[in-house]
């Protein structure tokens, strides 16, 4: 078995010093307390409110209230499951070899968010709310997953160097 708290990378790119550094950090604290208060918020607001809105809507709205209030408990859902494998990761519960698995990362790899749904305009302010909120946690969740378990942040493009690149292969031609 390998050892979780070890500074170099692991075979898969990974750094598990990284990762563990993460885990066991203050910025994992407050987000695991974000995320789940978020779950819980929003499954006391489609399960009170929300539904006594929904049942206000027309039927182009309440499809949308339909469709967004699905993503956004699943993306719910994907966070809270991520936060709780590195919880259990932080706590020796499972080793940090199996929480890099793609059992366990983030399902959607999207940055860009889904279009809306046709009569996504006329949804509750309160959903609204929500489903912003919800999206900014998903992705900086999905940005941390990326940053553990991908070898770090993706290489920025540098429009110079580009560029650059180009004038170069041209010249050669």
């Amino acid at each position: 078995m390998t050892d979780t708290n070890q500074a170099s990378p692991i075979s898969s790119g990974y750094d598990a010093k990284r990762a563990m550094d993460f885990a066991r950090s203050e910025l994992f604290e407050r987000t695991f307390k974000e995320g789940m208060g978020l779950v819980e918020e929003t499954a006391a607001y489609l399960d009170g409110p929300g539904r006594a809105a929904s049942k206000r809507l027309s039927r182009a709205a309440a499809l949308a209230y339909a469709g967004e209030s699905m993503r956004l408990t699943t993306r719910l859902m994907q966070v809270a499951s991520w936060l709780l494998v590195q919880r259990a990761v932080r706590d020796g519960e499972i080793p940090l070899t199996e929480a890099a698995s793609d059992k366990y990362r983030l399902i959607s790899r999207e940055a860009q968010p889904a279009p809306q749904f046709a009569g996504a305009d006329d949804l509750p302010e309160a959903l609204k709310v929500l489903i912003v909120r919800g999206g900014a946690i998903y992705e900086r969740v999905r940005r941390l997953d990326e940053t553990m378990y991908d070898g770090g942040v993706a290489e920025v493009a540098n429009p110079v160097s580009d560029q650059m690149a180009r004038l170069a292969e041209a010249f050669r031609r």
